[in-house]
């Protein structure tokens, strides 16, 4: 269900090949994308973050991600040029590799659906993915409270997508959320700019809070 990945883990055939082949159990995850229905940007925090009030909707679109055991940890991507270190992906994997003292590695296989840089929460959802395979893979036992922490370090709609709702009301900087009823199944089309549009960026161009005056 969108909002809440799908985990399974199981055996490889023997003589199977694909992406994230080799022996052993392997964990594919679906990582949907999100719409914002509503958008409020309140205010600019202190720490550089923004209070906002916004309902998010996980959509039928999704990337895909495969974990398989490695002695090392590696990463992968239908779109080469994502595959290196800064891809959130890897920046989970190697928090929650930190925070949990797992000796263990994986090899990792993104296959990438949702539009790079189009506000669909992709990045973040591949990261919550991450989390998902990577604590069922490596027998954690991490709860989803767990795992929201972590996953609130790396980006503030990662939690979003480690919820058990495909609907929320996102408070604070995004991680604070409510579930709310599910909305009746409807097409969405989205439509996608010619240049990619840094969410950073954006929030970094909304106006910051006026100086306070003197004394």
């Amino acid at each position: 269900m969108p909002g809440s990945p799908d985990v399974r883990r199981r055996d490889r055939p023997q003589g199977a090949g694909g992406p994230a082949a080799g022996a052993g159990p392997r964990v594919a995850v679906a990582a949907p994308a999100k719409v914002n229905l509503t958008l409020e940007v309140l205010r600019r925090r202190p720490d550089g973050y923004h209070d906002l009030c916004s309902v998010m909707q996980a959509l039928s679109l999704a990337d895909r991600l495969e974990a398989v055991p490695a002695e090392s940890l590696s990463l992968e991507c239908s779109i080469p040029a994502l595959a290196g270190q800064d891809n959130l992906v890897w920046r989970a994997a190697d928090l929650l590799r930190r925070e949990t003292g797992a000796g263990a590695g994986a090899r990792l296989w993104l296959e990438k659906r949702i539009p790079v840089a189009a506000g669909l929460g992709g990045g973040s959802s591949d990261a919550a993915s991450a989390l998902l395979a990577l604590n069922a893979l490596w027998r954690l036992g991490l709860s989803r409270a767990d795992l929201c922490a972590l996953g609130a370090r790396i980006g503030s709609d990662v939690p979003f997508f480690l919820g058990s709702s495909a609907c929320a009301l996102a408070e604070g900087r995004g991680e604070r959320l409510t579930p709310l009823p599910a909305l009746p199944h409807r097409a969405v089309v989205l439509a996608r700019l010619p240049v990619p549009v840094s969410t950073a960026a954006v929030f970094g161009a909304f106006p910051p809070p006026p100086a306070s005056g003197p004394g």
